[in-house]
């Protein structure tokens, strides 16, 4: 896979901080030891983990905001 072909890019280029604090903090919430920059050490299922409870974080976020809350 080429470099141009990188699905891991932010969207906005602006929240790319916003989304490395809250992937350092849902990693902190569940106990993965993610650390800035390389993270080789860690599991598949533990990597997994963060992205997986992140999206879960965010459809709940959408859905109060949907339902007004």
């Amino acid at each position: 896979m080429s470099s141009s072909n990188n699905t891991n890019k932010t969207n906005v280029p602006e929240a790319k901080e916003a989304m490395n604090r809250f992937k350092m903090e849902v990693a902190n919430e569940i106990g993965v030891p993610l650390s800035e920059g390389y993270n080789g050490n860690l599991t598949s299922a533990q990597a997994g983990s963060v992205g997986g409870y992140m999206v879960k974080k965010m459809i709940e976020e959408q859905e109060k905001k949907m339902a007004g809350k």
